[in-house]
C-alpha cells in the first residue's frame, strides 16, 4: 500500500494548519470556512509546532502546569502495579515477584523505577502528545519525540514505518549524544516495533503521531497571560497618584523631566507655567475577575481536568459539586488508563518481563503467562466514610465482589488476604484481638 497520499498534505495549501494552536494566522476563522482534513496528515503537520508551544506553556504557565500535574497524579499516582492471573498459584507468585524485582531497576537511565517511568510517560504524552520508550538491555529508555526522524517515503510516515495493515512495524530513530542532544548529523537507525513502545491517545482513524492534550487551550493560555499582563500594567498605572504644581508666572519652558523624573505613586512634580498638562485617569476594567475565572474554566474543560484542580480555587464549591466534577473526571481517567496506557504501554511491558521471568525459571511459555490484572492507584473521595459504607452495602447485597472493592482501593486481593492472614496469626500468637474493644480485653484478662 502506498502511503504518501494519506500522510502528505494537499499541495494546494501546503501552509494550512487546521489546528489553531499550530497556526500564526488570526485565531478565529470566518464562520463556515474552517476545515479539518484527515487525521493522519493534520496531526503530522501540526504536531511539532504544537509540541513546542505546549512545552513552553507547561513550563511557564501555572494553570497548564497544574492541569498536567493533576492528570499525571490521577492516572499514575504511585504507579499502576500488575498482579498475575495465571491459574497456577505458584507460577502466579513467581511472576509477580519477578516483575517487582525488575520494576526496581526498570529505568535504563538509573534515575527512577517503573512507577517513575509511568509518570514520565504520562506527563510526556499529555504535553508532547506522545511518548516513546525503547527497550535497552532489558530496561526501558524514555526518548523525546523529536529523536524520531522527520522522514516520509512510500512506506514511512513521519519516521514511523507502516505495514500493509497500517500497523507500525518499525521506527526510524536518530542516535543521540550522552548529553541528550539529538545527533541529527547521523542517519536514523531502524528500530523494530517490538523494541519500541509508542504511547499516544488517538483522536481519529489514520493517526500515527500524537498531538498534545494542551492543543485546544494553547491560544487561551496565551491570551490569559496577555490579559493578566495588561491588567497588571493597568493597575500599576491606576496607582500612579501624583500631584502636579504649575507655576503660572514661570515661563522658562524648561523640561521638568530632564532629570529622569516620571510619574510614580506620591510624586510631586512642579511644572512651568507655559507647560500644558493633560491628566490621564485610567480606570480599572470592570468584571475582570469574572472573565479570568471564565478563561480558567475554559482551560480546565479543554484539558479535561476539574477547574478546582487547575486554579486551586474551591471557594464557590460544595460537597455535591466537587463530587459531581470528580465522578466525571475519574471516568475520563479510567478510560485513559484502560484504553491507552494499559494496551499501549503496560501490557507490552508485562508480556516482555513475564516472558523473561518464565525463561529464567524454566517455565512453559503459554498464553496464561500474559493474563494480568493492573491495579490502579486508589482515588480518594471527599467523604471516605460514606463511600466505604456504600461499598459494604454493595458487597452485602451481591452487587459487587470483594475483589472489585479491593481493586478500587488500589490493592491486589491476593496480597491483601495474605497480609490479613499474617496479621491474624501474629495477633493470635501475641494474644491480641483488635475486633474487641480494649476495655473488654483488659477486663477479660483480669
Amino acid at each position: 500500500m502506498k502511503l504518501p497520499r494519506l500522510f502528505r498534505r494537499s499541495e494546494q495549501a501546503p501552509q494550512t494548519r487546521s489546528y489553531d494552536a499550530a497556526t500564526s494566522s488570526p485565531r478565529r476563522f470566518q464562520a463556515g470556512q474552517s476545515r479539518f482534513s484527515a487525521y493522519g496528515p493534520e496531526t503530522v503537520a501540526a504536531g511539532p509546532m504544537i509540541r513546542s508551544r505546549a512545552r513552553y506553556s507547561a513550563e511557564n504557565n501555572a494553570l497548564a502546569a497544574a492541569a498536567i500535574a493533576a492528570w499525571t497524579d490521577s492516572a499514575v499516582g504511585p504507579g499502576l502495579m500488575p498482579t498475575s492471573q495465571h491459574p497456577d498459584p505458584a507460577i502466579r507468585t513467581a511472576l509477580d515477584t519477578g516483575f517487582r524485582n525488575w520494576a526496581k531497576r526498570a529505568d535504563a537511565s538509573g534515575r527512577s523505577d517503573f512507577a517513575g517511568i509511568q509518570a514520565a510517560v504520562v506527563r510526556a504524552e499529555r504535553i508532547d502528545g506522545e511518548a516513546f520508550v525503547m527497550w535497552q538491555g532489558g530496561k526501558l529508555l524514555h526518548l523525546p519525540p523529536e529523536q524520531l526522524a522527520d522522514l516520509t517515503t512510500d512506506t514511512i510516515a513521519a519516521g514511523v514505518e507502516l505495514g500493509d495493515d497500517s500497523q507500525a512495524i518499525a521506527f526510524h530513530v536518530h542516535p543521540s549524544r550522552p548529553d541528550g542532544i539529538q545527533a541529527t548529523y547521523a542517519p536514523p537507525v531502524r528500530v523494530a516495533a517490538s523494541e519500541m513502545l509508542h504511547i499516544f491517545e488517538t483522536r481519529g482513524p489514520g493517526q500515527i503521531r500524537g498531538v498534545s492534550a494542551l492543543s485546544p487551550v494553547l491560544l487561551t493560555l496565551s491570551e490569559l497571560d496577555g490579559l493578566e499582563d495588561a491588567l497588571l500594567t493597568q493597575s500599576k498605572v491606576a496607582a500612579l497618584l501624583s500631584v502636579i504644581l504649575s507655576d503660572q508666572n514661570n515661563i522658562t519652558a524648561e523640561d521638568p523631566f530632564t532629570e529622569g523624573q516620571s510619574l510614580e505613586p506620591g510624586a510631586m512634580i512642579r511644572m512651568a507655567g507655559n507647560w500644558k498638562v493633560d491628566a490621564i485617569a485610567p480606570q480599572q476594567t470592570q468584571q475582570a475577575e469574572a472573565f479570568l475565572q471564565h478563561l480558567s474554566r475554559r482551560i480546565a474543560a479543554g484539558v479535561g481536568v476539574p477547574v478546582h484542580l487547575v486554579n486551586a480555587n474551591v471557594s464557590d464549591a460544595n460537597y455535591s459539586s466537587l463530587r459531581a466534577a470528580m465522578v466525571a473526571y475519574r471516568q475520563r481517567i479510567e478510560r485513559y488508563q484502560w484504553q491507552t496506557l494499559v494496551p499501549q504501554f503496560l501490557n507490552p511491558v508485562w508480556n516482555r518481563v513475564a516472558t523473561l521471568t518464565a525463561l529464567d525459571l524454566g517455565l512453559e511459555l503459554d498464553d496464561a503467562l500474559f493474563e494480568v490484572e493492573w491495579i490502579a492507584p486508589k482515588q480518594p473521595w471527599v467523604d471516605p466514610q460514606k463511600d466505604s459504607s456504600a461499598t459494604i452495602s454493595l458487597i452485602e447485597n451481591g452487587l459487587m465482589s470483594r475483589r472489585q472493592a479491593v481493586a478500587e482501593l488500589g490493592y491486589s486481593i491476593e496480597q491483601l488476604d495474605a497480609e490479613i492472614a499474617a496479621d491474624r496469626e501474629r495477633e493470635t500468637t501475641l494474644g491480641l484481638e483488635f475486633s474487641v474493644p480494649l476495655k473488654e480485653q483488659m477486663e477479660s484478662k483480669s
